[in-house]
């Protein structure tokens, strides 16, 4: 199996959770996670769009949003099954449209997130 590239906000409270998950289930290191806000960074696109999606490479394609979430979970054991069932058209549509929905909530939930990593200081 290759290896898959994971972009992510490290400015996020979300996605760094999130990515910290990710990590430890990914116990044989399928993933290299690459922190996009990092200036050295390597970014196969513009900045600003791996930042606004969540993105992934996997086999030398570039994927964006429930596409590489499913690449992800395909690489980790335990979710192995969600991301081979996210291959059948119909469930990635309906990844999508959830993945989309909680892009419109994220800032409320960054803010949100945010407050109370300052409170708890």
């Amino acid at each position: 199996m290759s290896r898959l590239t994971v972009w992510h906000d490290g400015d996020c409270p979300l996605c760094r959770r999130e990515i910290a998950l990710m990590r430890r289930l990914d116990r044989r290191g399928a993933i290299d996670f690459v922190d996009a806000t990092d200036g050295d960074a390597s970014c196969p696109i513009d900045r600003g769009a791996l930042l606004a999606r969540f993105h992934a490479r996997e086999d030398g394609q570039m994927l964006s949003g429930a596409a590489a979430f499913a690449a992800m979970w395909r690489a980790i054991p335990i979710l192995r099954p969600l991301g081979l069932a996210a291959r059948q058209p119909t469930v990635l549509r309906v990844l999508e449209r959830v993945y989309v929905g909680f892009l419109r909530v994220r800032p409320k939930l960054q803010r949100a997130l945010r407050r109370r990593e300052a409170n708890a200081r």
